[in-house]
């Protein structure tokens, strides 16, 4: 069957970012379907209506250049979210496909989902990977009235219409039911760790760690990802600070970009630890990932203390798992159940930094428990998170609805008086 996939910030190994959308595609390609993908060239020097299109490992990428950072202004994402969804609902209707499988954020992907699933007549499965307008109300981004009115619009137009919603963790998939959305059609596809990209993760990480004399044998806590404002990468320059006087030679790595970038920067030379006890390093494309994991003792995923932030399904935890090491959180929620459950790592205390500091340089100078925790990491990876276990789940998804369409556009053949 034909698959049109829409996602506004699809991206490959070889770039910065998550590749959930990629692995994902790539597998259902493999597993015989005709796969298109919408999306951006988000580096693009100036927006375009020009598309163009590659073909990645079997799948068909047709690309919009569409400039889009973290630094940008609140009103400019909006308009590149408002861009995408007008431009990609032409071409998605320009496809045709069996089924229109739409993954946010933004929320805004659902319009160009909805309006090529009904004038296709193909079925419509879209995947939550934040609540929202939930979310964003309640860190205070999402304030004018008339847009929350508008943003629950658009959240209920997408779940009424889908056929099919896959949700990245339990939380989601409960705020989903929340809006009446029956729970026998949801699938939870959490995000997944990618084991054959980092197989070689233990050796990458040794000649990693052997090219860089700021770092040598010292036990490293290492972040990658995005520096933005619900990530509160800040907690991790607090810790360092703790740590820099109970345990001078523990070193932190943070490698990634985002709005945030330079007030981490700042605080981290206020604090007297840039560039001595903790290293910035920019985003590096996820095929590097593994190596920068390798050379980490523990890896980390980090929010700010927000309830609606513990229902969170980031990369950085499943790539942890695929590297083999322990993880580090300062939230609760469902990954720190499995955390506890497991062995495999820390729920930090996410408001008293010397407490969190005390319980993470404890284990870092437990070799016993790291050993422990890692191996405990891993197996979640082999036997619960593996990207490939996982699509099992995500491709019954897919296909049931896809098949849910044929029957549907056969029975309304079926019906028609023959010519």
């Amino acid at each position: 069957m034909r698959i049109v996939y829409i996602h506004q910030y699809f991206v490959t190994p070889s770039m910065p970012g998550g590749t959930r959308s990629y692995e994902q595609a790539r597998r259902l390609a493999a597993a015989g379907h005709d796969v298109h993908v919408i999306t951006t060239c988000t580096e693009a020097a100036r927006a375009s209506l020009r598309w163009t299109s590659t073909v990645e490992d079997g799948v068909t990428v047709h690309w919009l250049p569409l400039p889009y950072s973290n630094h940008m202004r609140f009103r400019s994402r909006i308009g590149a979210f408002l861009r995408f969804a007008v431009l990609a609902t032409a071409k998605a209707v320009r496809l045709g496909a069996d089924v229109v499988f739409a993954t946010s954020t933004p929320l805004t992907v659902a319009i160009p989902g909805i309006v090529a699933a009904k004038v296709r007549r193909a079925r419509f499965v879209f995947e939550v990977r934040d609540l929202w307008p939930e979310l964003p109300i309640e860190l205070g981004a999402l304030r004018n009235p008339a847009a929350v009115r508008a943003a629950f619009a658009l959240a209920r137009a997408a779940y009424r219409n889908a056929d099919h919603v896959v949700a990245l963790s339990p939380g989601m998939a409960e705020g989903v039911a929340a809006h009446g959305f029956p729970p026998s059609r949801m699938s939870v596809v959490p995000n997944g760790a990618d084991l054959d990209l980092f197989a070689s993760a233990a050796s990458e990480g040794r000649r990693w760690r052997a090219a860089h004399d700021w770092l040598g044998e010292r036990p490293l806590v290492a972040y990658i990802g995005t520096f933005g404002m619900i990530n509160g990468v800040g907690y991790l320059v607090r810790l360092a600070a703790a740590l820099a006087h109970s345990d001078p030679d523990v070193r932190f790595l943070l490698v990634g970009d985002g709005a945030e970038a330079d007030e981490v920067r700042a605080l981290a030379a206020e604090l007297g630890v840039l560039d001595r006890s903790l290293f910035i390093l920019p985003e590096v494309p996820k095929d590097q990932v593994p190596a920068v994991l390798g050379a980490a003792s523990i890896a980390t995923s980090v929010v700010i203390p927000t309830p609606g932030l513990n229902a969170n399904s980031a990369n950085k935890f499943f790539d942890a798992m695929a590297a083999g090491r322990p993880i580090a959180i300062n939230h609760g929620g469902w990954q720190a159940d499995v955390l506890r459950e497991s062995g495999a790592g820390l729920a930090l205390d996410p408001h008293d930094i010397d407490a969190a500091a005390a319980e993470l340089v404890t284990h870092l100078r437990d070799g016993a428990w790291l050993e422990r925790a890692g191996r405990a990491s891993h197996e979640l990876a082999t036997t619960r998170f593996g990207r490939d276990i996982l699509f099992e789940t995500l491709h019954t998804a897919v296909t049931g609805a896809g098949a849910r369409a044929e029957d549907r556009a056969g029975a309304a053949t079926a019906g028609r008086p023959g010519r």
